[in-house]
């Protein structure tokens, strides 16, 4: 370890007393670390077992996000991303929530919905009723589907009919089962349970069975994270924590009135979630679409977090949306770092993930909305951008740092004047020695 390494913050310090400080806190073994940082990754052999047509794999940025407590346990959090200050936001917004007593969270049952579009029915009222008159003999019989799965507690829990009665292609039906899948994301599961129902709901009905698929928008599986930032922990430079507090609430009132704002203030929120569901190698576009869709439940793409205040003038938020994720099955139990990643975590189910991941991009929306109430969001991107140009410039791994604090103070954070200081550095480097 460097001399006084003890005394430096987490990211100051260099990559090797990085993992070593990560392992100790998580109490990680040598192969678990190995995969979670990179030195064991997934391999070319085990990509082509995964999908089609491979022929190597793709690296992304790991980074830890730290602070965060979830219903009273610290947890360290893995985050894949290559956008620059996300990673940095989370944790600095999740010690603010820490003295405040960290994020409360809860989940939902994991279930989920399965689709069957029926087509072809002349009167859809009468085949809706016929269909629900035999529900329970169809949940008994997709209770039968999955032996492991009942015995874990999970199978079907209910069946609905609903008529879409405008579409391009004329009225219809929409048989929903709601089906639970424990501790996996789910898809396999439900659409196996739909194949295996559609012929016998086809009969009952009297139509044809079309398509058989889950819904990504899972709004019976739903996470929620709050957290109370105390007003004192607002302030900082020049701003008051009254106008900290006043000014996030403010902002996030123009996504709750605006759609086009809201679409971006709901990014900033999957930057967090996003970051944490690909590191536990779950489905983030599944994620992605369910959230969106929630944002529009009402009619209207509205903000997916509320802000606020209490009686005692603290800043409150609150974070709700549809979280399907696994613990098992798919890429989480195929991807060495998926794995290292839930071990980080210490989860123990896909409720504790779902809880984990809804708080994260609870911390990276206060993160991006504080920074746009104050300074402003390029002020915090900037130092990070420029060390990514001075490397696109082809900075050595010893002069990024210097390169970056230059690019910074000129203001002037672009690919051509970095590979001009270098150039002078080239031409004059005595006058690049520290």
């Amino acid at each position: 370890m460097t001399k006084d390494a003890h005394k430096l913050k987490f990211y100051e310090l260099s990559l090797a007393e990085k993992r070593r400080q990560i392992a100790a806190l998580a109490e990680l073994d040598d192969t678990t670390l190995a995969a979670l940082c990179g030195t064991d990754p997934l391999s070319a052999e085990q990509a082509d077992h995964m999908v089609e047509n491979a022929i190597g794999t793709y690296a992304l940025p790991l980074g830890i996000a730290q602070n965060f407590c979830v219903n009273g346990r610290d947890v360290l959090v893995p985050m894949v991303i290559e956008e620059p200050s996300v990673i940095a936001g989370a944790s600095f917004m999740a010690r603010l929530a820490h003295a405040g007593g960290g994020f409360t969270a809860t989940s939902n049952d994991p279930v989920m919905i399965g689709q069957l579009q029926l087509l072809e029915i002349n009167d859809l009222a009468k085949a809706r009723d016929r269909i629900l008159s035999y529900k329970e003999e169809l949940l008994h019989e997709a209770a039968s589907i999955d032996p492991v799965l009942a015995r874990l507690g999970g199978g079907p829990r209910d069946l609905q009919v609903r008529i879409i009665s405008e579409s391009p292609v004329g009225p219809f039906l929409v048989v929903h089962l709601l089906y639970d899948v424990r501790d996996a994301m789910g898809a396999n599961a439900i659409n196996t349970a739909l194949e295996t129902l559609a012929p016998r709901v086809a009969a009952i009905s009297g139509g044809r069975v079309h398509l058989r698929i889950l819904s990504n928008l899972a709004d019976q599986r739903l996470a929620k994270a709050a957290c109370t930032i105390p007003l004192e922990q607002l302030a900082f430079a020049d701003y008051s924590a009254e106008t900290v507090r006043d000014g996030i609430i403010a902002a996030w009132a123009f996504a709750a009135a605006d759609p086009y704002r809201a679409a971006t203030h709901n990014k900033g929120i999957m930057n967090g979630v996003d970051a944490v569901v690909l590191a536990t190698g779950n489905d983030w576009r599944a994620i992605e679409a369910g959230a969106h869709a929630y944002a529009a439940r009402s009619g209207r793409y509205t903000s997916l977090s509320t802000w606020g205040k209490d009686s005692a003038g603290n800043l409150t938020g609150t974070l709700e949306m549809p979280m399907a994720v696994g613990i098992v099955g798919g890429a989480t139990r195929v991807h060495p770092g998926a794995q290292a990643g839930l071990k980080l975590m210490k989860v123990e189910s896909a409720a504790d993930l779902a809880k984990i991941i809804v708080s994260v991009g609870l911390a990276q929306n206060l993160a991006a909305l504080r920074a746009l109430a104050t300074e402003g969001i390029q002020r915090g991107h900037m130092g990070l951008h420029a060390r990514q140009i001075a490397i696109a410039a082809g900075a050595a791994p010893d002069q990024v740092n210097k390169l970056a604090e230059q690019l910074v103070a000129e203001g002037a954070i672009r690919v051509d004047r970095a590979a001009e200081i270098l150039k002078e550095w080239s031409q004059h480097p005595n006058g690049n020695s520290d």
